[in-house]
């Protein structure tokens, strides 16, 4: 027979092993700097280009936070203008400022869903580096998962858009074409899915497998700092609700 005391530790048992989910702030928020921080991650309207637009706004909620999981959506509707017009994110808000030749990996997990594809966005990560620790930008590095109807900063452009400046690369289990150039501030490097029109809603790699890319053939040094962790959406046009139903990053 069992024991009464064993019988109240099997009962209590899912209590012990279940994820605890956080009490969270779940309201809409469309304020053009809005910023709701939940646990380790900062969820950041940035409509940086609102004022380009002759019409619309971004707003964005939370749905829930279980242990580093977390979940949020988007919706935006812009007309008019041209750029992108905001950057809704997830802003990742711990282990920053590690220099790359001491990140051993940064393990992600995003699923996510979005309601139309008669836009002009982009669902990416957002990158920066900085030759010191919470210093001034130095490299932007962007991994797009999902290119719909925009294309990246390159150094050169033909009839078709953007060039890459290497193609079919083989990481984190997808083939990607890196362009590369610069917004002006710092340089610009962003891996796109070599297949035209490619969607990765279900992203499970680690991350630091473009940086070490980027380090042994691109000239990015390993003694920069790691100082932005970020994933959304640019939009630039149209009316979309991009879903995030399970997302979570670790930079060890």
């Amino acid at each position: 027979m069992f024991s009464s005391k064993l019988v109240a530790l099997a009962a209590l048992l899912p209590f012990v092993v279940a994820a605890p989910t956080a009490s969270i702030d779940t309201s809409s928020h469309c304020g053009q700097w809005d910023t709701v921080t939940a646990g380790q991650y900062s969820l950041l309207l940035d409509q940086w280009g609102a004022s380009s637009a002759s019409s619309g706004e971004s707003c964005a909620s939370l749905s829930s936070l279980n242990g580093n999981t977390i979940a949020w959506k988007t919706n935006y509707t812009w007309n008019g203008g041209s750029g992108v017009k905001s950057f809704t994110n997830m802003q990742l808000n711990a282990n920053l400022n590690k220099q790359l030749s001491a990140i051993k990996s940064i393990p992600v997990t995003w699923n996510w869903q979005q309601s139309s594809s008669s836009v002009q966005a982009d669902i990416a990560f957002d990158i920066f580096t900085s030759s010191t620790a919470g210093g001034s930008n130095v490299n932007e590095i962007m991994i797009w998962l999902a290119n719909i109807g925009v294309g990246p900063i390159a150094s050169s452009y033909n009839a078709n858009g953007a060039v890459p400046t290497t193609s079919n690369i083989s990481l984190a289990g997808y083939t990607w074409n890196l362009f590369v150039g610069s917004n002006g501030a710092n340089a610009v490097f962003s891996f796109l899915p070599a297949t035209s029109g490619q969607w990765i809603q279900s992203f499970n790699a680690d991350v630091n497998v473009f940086l070490e890319y980027l380090t042994a053939h691109q000239g990015v040094s390993t003694s920069q700092y790691l100082t932005t962790f970020q994933a959304g959406t640019e939009a630039t046009a149209g009316s979309a609700t991009l879903t995030t139903t399970a997302y979570t990053v670790t930079i060890n």
